[in-house]
């Protein structure tokens, strides 16, 4: 009898379990994020306000329309886009948060079968 209630408090224990999502803190900053692009590593770094992000890579930067969907969820989209490619816009959202860091995952709009995962970090 003393394992199945063992079993019932633990099963309920972790399914009580929510990640923090405290996206409100994310909204704007300036951030970082590490990604692999064909095998190298790229830092991007980026500064977001409620409607726009500034984001540089390799000395580059472009600027991006950002239109929120709820706290944790945005749309990103290039404001001068150079190819039909870029003119797409990005889902993001955001799955949990801890301290100065939150886990996101991505994808281009309406490709749901390409969700790609990150971790940024707030440095200001």
């Amino acid at each position: 009898m003393k394992k199945p209630a063992l079993l019932l408090s633990t099963i309920l224990l972790v399914s009580c379990f929510e990640a923090e999502r405290d996206c409100q803190k994310f909204k704007t900053g300036e951030f970082e994020f590490t990604y692999q692009l064909n095998g190298e590593s790229i830092t991007s770094t980026f500064k977001r306000n409620d409607s726009l992000e500034f984001e540089t890579v390799n000395g580059r930067v472009d600027t991006n329309r950002i239109k929120w969907i709820n706290d944790c969820e945005w749309l990103v989209q290039k404001l001068h886009p150079k190819s039909n490619a870029e003119k797409k816009a990005v889902h993001m959202k955001i799955l949990s948060t801890t301290g100065n860091s939150y886990i996101f995952e991505y994808n281009l709009v309406g490709d749901l079968k390409n969700k790609q995962r990150g971790q940024a970090t707030k440095t200001n």
